[in-house]
């Protein structure tokens, strides 16, 4: 452990300070609190969330929702819950934690589909605060929820896969087709997503230019897409016509800090805020994509500089 902290940096002072964060941030629960976890690889029991009800003393009445397997695009689907328990009552706070274990997925073997994981996935986590009470201290505002699930195929349900290998040696085997499998999720999803973001004249241009690309940057000022590797990156940004800036938070979250699965797009955020671009009445895009495989997009509204 302590050469971890040598590595790393931190030290057991820096734990603690973590640990103060979030109990003040469990102590300001009013009314019914709401905790969602999410992470893939981990699903201890008890779970995760019953972890952390017992480390931080929550109160009775918490309502705690542990998701796990929902892999890369897991805090899209943590959002939606959360959106969808806080519609009522009133007056609700919800913490939504995104994290990933990727310990127990280290692959020791030789084939070539799993080796990728080693190299590529990192840990991250990030906590977000979500209420439906107003408040002027909020940052963002949430507009829109889209998810688009592709199982029915094989090749879509198969391409990013936790298995054994000949050998017997476990880990996350990637298919050499997940970049097309991540556009084909991402067209289904900005089939729904488009008309609720992009002003009606680059609507009727698409309704009359079926081969007519819309261009997203008239509805939306920054993009976070979901920092799966440099090919995924790559290809979003050709497909969207989106500039070197544009894309410019997802290589810095993967350059910096790996593949941190579903937290990716919340490190991203971290980067744009740190920017100074980030003003208020501006409009972000969030894109995740995970196995099963699914693509999940949030647009937020900045509600201050």
């Amino acid at each position: 452990l302590q050469g971890l902290m040598d590595k790393t940096g931190i030290t057991a002072k820096d734990i603690d300070v973590v640990d103060m964060f979030v109990i003040a941030l469990c102590s300001i629960f009013q009314g019914s609190p709401v905790l969602i976890v999410n992470c893939s690889l981990l699903s201890p029991t008890p779970s995760l969330c019953a972890l952390l009800v017992n480390k931080f003393g929550m109160r009775s009445d918490v309502l705690t929702y542990n998701l796990s397997g929902m892999g890369c695009s897991a805090n899209g689907v943590s959002i939606d819950l959360a959106q969808r328990v806080l519609q009522n009552p009133k007056n609700m706070k919800c913490v939504v934690i995104s994290t990933e274990s990727i310990a127990q997925a280290i692959y020791p073997g030789n084939e070539r589909g799993f080796l990728v994981q080693n190299t590529l996935f990192r840990c991250g986590a990030t906590a977000i605060l979500l209420t439906n009470k107003p408040d002027t201290r909020a940052k963002y505002k949430l507009l829109n929820v889209v998810r688009a699930q592709l199982s029915k195929g094989d090749d879509d349900y198969g391409c990013v896969w936790e298995a054994e290998d000949k050998e017997g040696y476990k880990g996350v085997f990637l298919a050499k087709n997940i970049v097309d499998v991540a556009g084909k999720t991402m067209t289904v999803n900005f089939k729904r997503l488009v008309p609720r973001i992009l002003p009606i004249p680059e609507l009727l241009k698409v309704a009359f230019n079926k081969k007519y690309v819309p261009s997203f940057k008239k509805g939306i000022n920054h993009f976070c897409i979901h920092a799966g590797g440099r090919a995924v990156l790559e290809g979003v940004q050709k497909n969207l016509k989106l500039s070197d800036r544009d894309i410019l938070p997802s290589k810095l979250s993967l350059y910096h800090m790996g593949n941190t699965s579903s937290s990716s797009i919340w490190y991203e955020l971290g980067f744009t805020e740190r920017s100074g671009d980030l003003k208020a009445g501006h409009r972000i895009l969030q894109v995740a994509f995970g196995s099963g495989f699914k693509c999940n997009s949030m647009v937020w509204l900045c509600l201050r500089n």
